[in-house]
């Protein structure tokens, strides 16, 4: 069978919707698949050993025109997005049977289940929804680590602002377990600054065991970086959701989003870190009242006890 899919656009919701995708092998194990979707989609799942061809859509509607003539023929196609983009993509796709996920129909869910919820009314199964699955590539990383295990800190989140904790409390966080762990920071382009924000303070702390990779990973060694780390410090982001597909113990700080829908899928090595205050969850690229609480009463020592309560399960 050839399966068109169309990836989800974030790199995180890309991961989410792994689950779903391992089914749609179950559901015909000598599928052959063709990814389409975002730079990042396609990158982090460009490995899949089902994959025959892959993809980068354009946002231009008339690109989508050709596109969609060049793809040719499909016994499915189903798409993970749910934008007007999307439903035009749909109607130029030439496939037998050809479905598209409604984010409006899927509510009240972990994300995992709202794309395997999905998938199983498209395919008239009844999946379950297994783990997240993430193929890395064996390919070399540039990198030196000591013998000493591995702390990734992640400070960017690509939502907005409002899901960002501070770089100096991950400093100190850092820091205060440099004697015991290798640090690497990560982050894209965007959060280049605020890890450099970070590494000038473990500087100024007089911490040398660290590496700042932000802006300066592809996406597939982000997922082998983040495969090999011993324990992870991250907000609701991409990088949280590759590092639960490899079970890496993680503290998990959240904001304005909604944990029971974005958390970590399946990782029984997870904590999630959150105030619990009254204007959260509000959903909000930026904090509308203007004091950014449910980030800014989170200072470092909440993450070392969370820390120490993984450790000690």
């Amino acid at each position: 069978m050839k399966i068109l899919i169309e990836l989800p656009t974030w790199l995180g919701d890309c991961v989410m919707a792994t689950p779903a995708i391992e089914n749609i092998v179950n559901f015909d194990n000598d599928a052959q698949i063709t990814f389409i979707g975002s730079f990042a989609a396609i990158e982090a799942l460009k490995n899949h050993p089902k994959v025959v061809k892959t993809g980068v859509l354009s946002k231009k509607y008339w690109d989508l025109v050709r596109i969609s003539q060049e793809l040719g023929y499909f016994d499915l196609f189903i798409s993970f997005r749910s934008s007007a983009r999307s439903k035009f993509l749909k109607f130029l796709i030439s496939a037998k049977n050809k479905h598209q996920f409604d984010k409006n129909k899927y509510i009240n869910h972990h994300q995992v289940e709202k794309y395997n919820n999905f998938l199983n009314d498209s395919l008239n199964t009844n999946f379950p929804a297994g783990k997240l699955v993430l193929h890395a590539n064996n390919s070399k990383l540039n990198i030196k680590y000591s013998l000493l295990p591995i702390l990734g800190i992640n400070p960017g989140a690509s939502y907005g602002s409002a899901k960002r904790w501070y770089p100096q409390e991950f400093a100190k966080v850092a820091s205060e377990l440099s004697d015991q762990y290798d640090i690497v920071i990560f982050g894209g382009p965007s959060e280049a600054d605020i890890a450099g924000d970070i590494e000038k303070s473990l500087i100024e702390k007089g911490v040398d065991n660290y590496q700042n990779l932000a802006s300066n990973t592809t996406i597939p060694e982000l997922i082998r970086h983040i495969s090999r780390l011993d324990l992870f410090i991250t907000g609701d982001s991409g990088p949280m959701h590759v590092a639960a597909a490899f079970e890496v113990p993680t503290v998990a700080i959240f904001g304005p989003t909604k944990d029971d829908e974005t958390s970590q899928w399946m990782n029984e090595k997870s904590s999630i870190l959150k105030k619990n205050i009254d204007c959260q969850p509000c959903m909000k690229r930026t904090c509308p009242l203007g004091h950014h609480d449910c980030m800014n009463l989170i200072k470092a020592a909440d993450v070392l006890q969370s820390i120490k309560s993984l450790s000690s399960n």
